[in-house]
């Protein structure tokens, strides 16, 4: 069937946006037949996965764009590239590569991009709200995007994404329809609603990678999450899900906009309980995360993925008093946050206590982490689940307390 065009779309289709708007659309109006969306939408922002450098091809379809001249139609976000513009010093891999990721990176903010560079958009000036439409890339962003703001997007990826954010338009199909949101499967959480803050992050953990396995591209609506979960844990719990499923979204019942209760999560309709968690459940999933034992030599710690939120940084800068550490810790985050570091002082407290602030990337995609000889500690499921495949190392899995006690004591210990 073919796609339905508005007056936007014929003019953007004829040329008078430009050649770039034009080809792009193009490429947005086959996107759209082939998942059989009947017309395109307005999309308030995007957000694009395609400054992380895969080859030549990704850079070849960016300089195409940059050189009809065409810019973004709506506010366009950037995730990770393949350096660290700011602190480039730190990228140890191949010199070409990392030449021509950088001018991947450069080549998308010609054309109008906001140079974020991080995973976790959603913790910019430039945050979506409820109900938006949306272009997003980026697993976990996608996921947030949808559960944990309520804004509207599907699994969008390289290429796609820049088309999109080059017209302002997104095919109307998927998430973006309110009959395609609901729950269609139930994940009951029992025995947690009074865990502390540092168990609600593992819990969170535990409950995304079940997700993730168990319901893959189903939408599942989770019941007896800790009282206390926080942002950061959803977005924890999302970057699980998105890891080891193909998950685009799911509804916390009492925790996200969508799912005040588990009977508007599921619209009203029955939904079947694919499985039960409780206390004994969640230290088991965790601990499959990890592929050393307790007392396993560390060569380093590695937290920030997704990108560390400010809210992280607080957590983390009492416990720089046990500093010195015996290995090396290097903390992910975006230029947003920053900023925002360098301007209170913390970014200096910080390296004083011989932390490495990456910005722009992450450590488990790129050549920065100096020593990976022996096992690497993480609190995040996303860069346990893909570390060991990605830098063929072995990982240990804790909270970051574990992580900050065990990069003090050079092996891994539990708080």
């Amino acid at each position: 069937m073919a796609v339905q065009l508005s007056a936007t779309d014929r003019e953007i289709i004829n040329g008078d946006h430009g050649r770039a708007a034009a080809d792009a659309l193009g490429l947005v109006l086959k996107f759209a037949e082939a998942v059989g969306a009947e017309r395109l939408l307005p999309c308030a922002s995007s957000h694009v996965d395609g400054c992380l450098y895969h080859g030549q091809a990704s850079l070849d379809f960016v300089e195409r764009f940059v050189a009809l001249e065409g810019r973004v139609k709506v506010p366009t976000t950037l995730s990770v590239g393949s350096v660290d513009l700011i602190h480039p010093e730190l990228f140890i891999g191949d010199a070409a590569l990392g030449a021509a990721g950088k001018r991947l990176m450069e080549a998308h903010i010609e054309l109008g991009c906001t140079p974020s560079f991080t995973c976790a958009p959603y913790q910019t000036l430039l945050r979506p709200r409820l109900g938006d439409q949306l272009a997003w890339a980026e697993s976990n962003a996608i996921v947030f995007a949808n559960s944990v703001i309520g804004a509207r997007t599907n699994r969008y990826g390289d290429f796609i994404d820049l088309a999109c954010a080059l017209t302002g338009r997104v095919p109307d199909y998927g998430l973006h329809r309110s009959e395609n949101r609901r729950a269609r499967a139930v994940v009951e959480m029992s025995g947690l609603t009074g865990a502390g803050a540092d168990e609600a992050g593992g819990i969170a953990v535990a409950a995304g990678l079940v997700v993730g396995r168990e319901c893959g591209d189903t939408i599942a609506a989770i019941t007896g999450l800790p009282d206390c979960t926080s942002e950061d844990d959803l977005k924890a719990l999302g970057a699980a899900a998105a890891s080891s499923g193909s998950v685009a979204m799911f509804h916390a019942v009492g925790l996200t906009p969508e799912a005040p209760d588990l009977e508007t999560a599921t619209g009203g309709e029955d939904a079947p309980v694919v499985i039960r968690l409780e206390q004994q459940d969640i230290s088991g999933i965790l601990a499959s995360l990890s592929t050393v034992t307790d007392g396993t030599p560390l060569t380093a710690v590695a937290l920030g993925t997704p990108h560390f939120s400010l809210t992280e940084f607080d957590r983390l800068m009492p416990m720089l008093d046990l500093a010195p550490f015996a290995v090396p810790i290097y903390v992910n985050t975006g230029r947003h946050e920053w900023e925002r570091l360098n301007a209170d002082g913390r970014a200096q407290r910080l390296e004083d206590a011989g932390v490495t602030v990456v910005v722009d990337t992450c450590t488990y995609v790129t050549s920065i982490i100096r020593d990976l000889s022996g096992a690497v500690m993480t609190n995040s499921g996303k860069w346990a689940y893909y570390a060991p495949g990605n830098l063929g190392i072995d990982v240990a899995f804790g909270t970051l307390a574990d992580t900050v006690l065990s990069a003090k004591a050079g092996r891994v210990v539990r708080a």
